[in-house]
């Protein structure tokens, strides 16, 4: 799945293009390194996001193409 999407899915950010501009900005990496929007996630991956002064540490846990609101949270764990 691709990083925009599985952002916007798992509602770590809340649009697709807000996810996109994100990592455009290179405020996104996935397993250390800076990533782009089209990168392919996979279960298991370290996801680092830059918001202002907070970094947020996620791993993904699972991939859903649709999840309902209560059911996101369940796509990653926070590391942190």
């Amino acid at each position: 799945m691709r990083l925009d999407k599985f952002l916007k899915v798992s509602r770590l950010i809340k649009r697709r293009t807000l996810a996109k501009e994100a990592t455009d900005a290179g405020r996104v990496a996935v397993n250390g390194r800076v990533a782009k929007p089209s990168t392919e996630v996979k279960e298991g991956d370290l996801i680092e996001i830059g918001f202002g002064a907070r970094q947020v540490k996620v791993r993904v846990m699972a991939l859903k193409e649709n999840v309902r609101a209560e059911e996101a949270s369940g796509l990653y764990q926070i590391i942190e």
